[in-house]
Formats: C-alpha cells, sequence, structure tokens
C-alpha cells in the first residue's frame, strides 16, 4: 500500500495513537496527565523501563542523565563552531554524530542528553555568544533553559517545557520513528537509529511545521484581521499552518495539552499577546474550515501552540525541530531497543510496475 496506510509494521508497549477518537496513551498514561506533571527525566525512566537491564530506578536516572550532559559538553566543546556554522537542525545532526555508537546504556544516556545541550549551544553560537557550559545537578528541561539564556529559569518556564518535552516524546509509528527501527532491525546501534530520526523528522512534512505557525500569526498581527487573512490564504489554495493531521480525524489531544501548558506558564507582554492572537485566530480558523472544507478533519494540531510556547520560552523558530529532538529521542531510543530485542530484520516487499523485458525478434 503507497505510504504503508493502515500496514500493521510492529507490536509496541510504547503508545497508542487513536486517531478516530483523539487519544495518545503512552505506556498506559494518556499524554495530558503526563503533560501536567512528567519531567524530562520521568517519561525517560517510563520510556525506557525494561529495556535497559542497568538503568537506575526513582532519582538516579536523572542524576546520571546531568552528569552526561556534563561530560558532553566537554566532549564537544571543541567541535561546536565549527558545527554552529550549519543551520540548526543540521548542526544537531552533525554534532549528535560525534557520539560513539552502541547498545548499551551508555549510549542511551548520551542520547538522551546530547539534544539538550547541542541545541542552546547552537543557538547562542549563531548570535554571536559564548555557549554555556551545563548544570549536572538541574533538571534537564530547567538545565536546557539556562544554557540558552544564562538565567536560571522560573518553575513555570521549566514546568512548560517539561510539559512540552514529554507531550512530543512519543507517537507511534511516525515518519522518524519508522526510520529509527529500520536502522535499529539492522543492528547499527542506537546513534545510527537516532541519525535516522533526526533526517526524517528534518523534513518539512515531518518535523518542520511548527515555525511556520509563527509566520502566519506575525502576518495575520492583529485578531481583527484574522477572518480576512485566512479567507484570502484559503482562496489562494494555502495550506492553514497548525491544523489538520495525518492520523488524528478530531483534535489532536497534544494541542490542549500544550495551550494548557501555555497557561500555566503565565506569559505577560509580547507573549501573552500572541497566545491570545493565536486563540482567536485558532478559533476563526477552525469555524472557517467547518464552513469552507466541511469533509474533511482540520482539527488544531500539535504544531500551533507548540510553536507559541516555545517561542515564549525564548527558542528561535528555527530551533524548533531540535528542541522536538530533544523530547522525542527517548521515544526513539525506546523503540529502537524494542526492534532490537525482536531480532527481526525489517525488509518490506515491493512491486515492480516498471517495463516489461522486450521479447526476441
Amino acid at each position: 500500500m503507497p505510504g504503508l496506510d493502515d500496514v500493521i509494521a510492529a507490536e509496541t508497549v510504547l503508545s497508542d495513537v487513536d486517531g478516530a477518537n483523539g487519544r495518545l496513551i503512552i505506556r498506559g498514561h494518556p499524554v495530558e496527565e503526563l503533560a501536567r506533571s512528567a519531567t524530562a527525566e520521568s517519561v525517560a525512566a517510563l520510556l525506557l523501563d525494561g529495556f535497559f537491564d542497568d538503568m537506575p530506578k526513582g532519582g538516579g536516572l536523572a542524576q546520571q542523565i546531568g552528569r552526561t550532559r556534563r561530560d558532553i559538553f566537554h566532549r564537544l566543546q571543541p567541535h561546536l563552531p565549527a558545527i554552529a556554522s550549519l543551520p540548526p537542525v543540521e548542526a544537531l545532526r552533525a554534532g549528535m554524530a560525534l557520539l560513539p555508537d552502541g547498545d548499551d546504556f551508555q549510549t542511551a544516556l548520551r542520547l538522551l542528553a546530547g539534544p539538550a545541550v547541542l541545541t542552546p549551544a547552537i543557538i547562542r553560537l549563531r548570535r554571536g555568544e559564548r555557549p554555556l557550559p551545563p548544570d549536572p545537578h538541574a533538571g534537564q528541561a530547567a538545565d536546557m533553559l539556562q544554557m540558552l539564556t544564562g538565567v536560571i529559569p522560573t518553575a513555570a518556564a521549566a514546568r512548560a517545557l517539561n510539559a512540552y518535552l514529554a507531550t512530543v516524546c512519543e507517537h507511534g509509528l511516525n515518519a522518524s520513528t519508522f526510520a529509527a527501527r529500520v536502522v535499529a532491525s539492522t543492528k547499527a546501534g542506537l546513534v545510527s537509529a537516532a541519525m535516522a530520526g533526526i533526517s526524517a523528522l528534518k523534513g518539512p512534512l515531518h518535523g518542520g511545521a511548527p515555525g511556520p505557525v509563527l509566520d502566519m500569526l506575525d502576518a495575520i498581527g492583529e485578531a481583527g484581521n484574522a477572518e480576512t487573512w485566512l479567507r484570502q490564504a484559503l482562496g489562494r489554495g494555502e495550506r492553514l499552518m497548525g491544523f489538520g493531521h495525518r492520523i488524528y480525524r478530531v483534535r489532536d489531544p497534544r494541542a490542549d495539552a500544550l495551550k494548557a501548558a501555555l497557561r500555566a506558564l503565565g506569559t505577560t507582554g509580547a507573549a501573552s499577546s500572541r497566545l491570545a492572537l493565536a486563540e482567536q485566530v485558532e478559533k476563526v480558523a477552525l469555524d472557517m474550515l467547518h464552513r469552507e472544507k466541511p469533509g474533511r478533519p482540520l482539527k488544531t494540531n500539535v504544531e500551533f501552540y507548540t510553536a507559541v510556547l516555545l517561542d515564549a520560552l525564548g527558542f528561535p523558530s528555527d530551533s524548533f525541530t531540535c528542541v522536538f529532538v530533544t523530547g522525542r529521542m527517548p521515544g526513539w531510543i525506546a523503540h529502537a531497543r524494542e526492534q532490537e530485542l525482536s531480532g527481526r530484520l525489517i525488509r518490506p516487499q515491493s512491486r515492480y510496475v516498471g517495463p516489461a523485458p522486450q521479447q526476441a525478434a
């Protein structure tokens, strides 16, 4: 089947994506629950449970991730200026490629810590600022924000970033996760599998959508302009960014989780104005899409409020995919280990539709 739609390619204990009913269950937990209370470390512990015999329980994992962030910073620091000359997601991919490969827990730790270290370092170097070393005693989300801004973040800001990282940690056999599982099935190693995931996520049809949401909001400018701007965009045949999803036939449950996280963040000033604008644009867009395209399930998706949340936290739009990698990495590692432990090489068949051999005269 083209695109492998509705083809079951794996059995997994990791998540249940119920597009018909707008539900996402991650190892028995609704995504909304994880967004409210989980941390980057607790999500990693949840997803990786049972896949590594030497993974510590309780707070031990957070401590090991913290120490690994420090080690990675020192390992990669000499390479950072050259890496940061690339566009952010390509810079992240280049930095992650420098990590030693393997299928053990130490490799998993480096993969969990790497994007959290590289993303703020790349952003700062591209702004002409020096990268800041990690604080191994801080939580991953808080440390990521501190390495980005140089200021200890508020508890609300750390909670908001944790909500985002938890919300995007796992989502079934999407393109990047399937790519990671295919590579893992060859026994190439966890870093190789993660590199496949990053490369797939780089594509604009998968991980590149949040940034253009901000472009749309900036172009609209004020709530009063929303209806005219959106109608003109639809008239030109353009896609409204942040609406519609390949799987969800109703509202993406992650959109509401991130909207709640934004409100809990308590943004002020420009960030508050952008949230108010986003909520009005969402309302007008949903009403318009319902009228203009009644047969299509074009509801708010995860990218819409991702853009507003990450912007409020200080991440530039061209780095949004890098932050996504930080959140999705535990899911990729878990899928890679699940596939490795199955011992099965992924090898689908294709149907030849080319020309037949010519018969000799």
